[in-house]
């Protein structure tokens, strides 16, 4: 198994690799697990990353000619 990618960027290219390397069929059926199971623990860690980014996103915005910060305001 691959070492632990710590910042969002590794992991979700190390994601996009076990994806191709599944799809490619050239897998066993013992290593398709290994690289599921390491899949699913990056989908977390990337998930996670993105929740914690949101939440400290911060928007410009303009107001009477003036540039104020206003928190991140998901529009779900």
């Amino acid at each position: 198994m691959a070492e632990k990618p710590v910042d969002f960027e590794k992991a979700l290219e190390r994601l996009e690799t076990i994806v191709e390397e599944m799809e490619s069929g050239e897998l066993s059926l013992e290593q398709m697990i290994r690289h599921f199971e390491e899949g699913s623990r990056l989908v977390t860690l990337c998930s996670e990353k993105l929740n914690e980014v949101e939440q400290k996103i911060e928007k410009l915005v303009k107001k009477d000619g003036e540039l104020t910060v206003e928190p991140f305001e998901s529009e779900e």
